[in-house]
């Protein structure tokens, strides 16, 4: 199959992404391995909010960093299977920040930015990219 030369705007989207993306993992680091004494540091209840993560939302923020970063780095080496991660990811993405929306009390916790702002960000960043990368496919940039 015969690809188009992606558009600088392609190369930058996808560069961005990727940058984006690691901090994702570095996001998901931070909270997944945070230590006794860093928690001891946080306000208690940010500490409680986060002690009271469950399991199963850790590993659903895992799926959609990792599957984020992955399918940034195929949306860079132009590979069609970009699409599939993108969508795993934005599916993780809901499934995390609607649990942090109508499940915890996060806003209170946090704030409007980091409570509302910021997730909002993350999702429309994650939902964008699935777009971008299918419409990338459509024009022939992946293959």
């Amino acid at each position: 199959m015969t690809t188009t030369k992606p558009s600088k705007k392609f190369w930058i989207i996808s560069t961005i992404a990727v940058l984006w993306n690691l901090m994702g993992i570095f996001a998901f680091m931070g909270q997944a391995f945070v230590s006794s004494a860093m928690l001891a540091e946080l306000p208690a209840d940010q500490a409680e909010l986060i002690r009271n993560t469950p399991q199963w939302l850790t590993g659903i923020f895992a799926i959609a960093t990792v599957t984020g970063l992955l399918g940034s780095i195929l949306l860079v080496l132009r590979r069609k299977s970009a699409t599939t991660l993108f969508f795993i990811s934005a599916v993780g993405v809901l499934i995390q920040m609607g649990y942090s929306f109508f499940a915890t009390d996060a806003l209170q916790v946090y704030g409007i930015v980091e409570g509302l702002v910021m997730p909002l960000i993350v999702i429309l960043s994650a939902v964008y990219l699935y777009f971008f990368s299918v419409k990338s496919s459509k024009k022939g940039h992946l293959n």
